[in-house]
């Protein structure tokens, strides 16, 4: 059974390996990978982003954070689901979870940046209303290729 819980101090390590796991398969850490993944209540919630971690059988299998960019409009980032968990939509779970939240906030878009070697993940932002926006110069991930947005 899959539940999407609030971040709290014990999930940390769960956050960061789940992480680390899909950003080494595909790409190289960054630095702001490592901010990030290093001290996650200071980095994303104490500068008012969320993390929610999902747990399968009260097991972490994947995360994702919403990054604070405006009081409107936050970034969904470090979206992670456990290779041996893939497969079982926890990750379009995750996404309306995401979104249902923004929504009840009042938030007016979500935006993401991600690469377009990640099929399945652009394939699943783009079923759930994504847009593809124009990417700006000078991002923070060398790996990022692509923006998306969703207007909520």
């Amino acid at each position: 059974m899959l539940t999407i819980v609030p971040f709290e101090s014990k999930y940390a390590q769960s956050f960061k390996e789940l992480n680390l796991a899909w950003i080494t398969e595909y790409f190289k850490v960054e630095d702001k990978d490592k901010e990030l993944l290093e001290n996650c209540e200071a980095s994303i919630i104490k500068k008012g982003g969320y993390i929610f971690i999902s747990l399968w059988n009260n097991e972490p299998v994947g995360c994702f954070t919403l990054l604070k960019q405006t009081e409107e409009e936050f970034e969904l980032g470090k979206m992670a689901v456990s290779k041996a968990h893939q497969g079982l939509r926890i990750g379009q779970h995750m996404l309306t979870f995401a979104i249902d939240f923004s929504k009840k906030r009042n938030w007016k878009k979500i935006v993401l940046y991600s690469s377009t070697k990640l099929d399945t993940a652009l394939h699943i932002y783009k079923k759930f209303g994504f847009k593809e926006v124009e990417l700006e110069k000078n991002l923070i991930y060398i790996r990022s290729d692509i923006k998306m947005e969703l207007t909520l």
